[in-house]
């Protein structure tokens, strides 16, 4: 078990099924039930970074919200002493991106909160990417995390 009022200290890694190079948010900030906020600080060597505009395209910030909702599920997982799990970005609606590009240097901040959830694993949730106080992006995400990922894959694919 972890103590939740060390949660920024925590390293993202043990909350998310993935590895780097592919973990792209920096820091796990504030967590209460349903909601999580994080971090993600541009660098040059940040992945997707785009030396033609000095920074991350906007459509990455998709996977700065799904990776924030895989987090969330991380922590929920660790508090019930239980394994993390694959889950699977299904879509979005209402998106919308307020900046062509997350600009090297800069740091954002992604809120993810719960609006629905299923006992299968399909959930929904609205996030925004903020940037000096300013969402600068949003959109409702559509996932689905399933108990067992390779029963599931495996009846999906057979």
């Amino acid at each position: 078990m972890f103590d939740l009022t060390t949660l920024a200290s925590q390293d993202v890694e043990q909350f998310i099924p993935h590895r780097q190079p592919m973990v792209l948010i920096s820091n796990l900030l504030e967590y209460e039930a349903d909601n999580l906020l994080t971090q993600t600080k541009i660098t040059t060597t940040s992945p997707y970074f785009d030396d033609s505009l000095q920074g991350v395209p906007n459509y990455v910030g998709i996977e700065y919200m799904a990776q924030s909702i895989a987090a969330l599920a991380g922590i929920e997982a660790h508090l019930r002493q239980d394994i993390i799990r694959v889950g699977f970005l299904l879509g979005t609606r209402k998106l919308n991106m307020h900046i062509s590009h997350f600009k090297a240097g800069e740091t954002y901040q992604t809120q993810v909160t719960r609006l629905y959830q299923e006992e299968s694993g399909l959930a929904v949730f609205d996030c925004k990417i903020i940037h000096n106080e300013q969402i600068v992006a949003e959109a409702n995400v559509n996932v689905f995390q399933p108990q067992d990922t390779k029963n599931y894959i495996a009846e999906a694919t057979g």
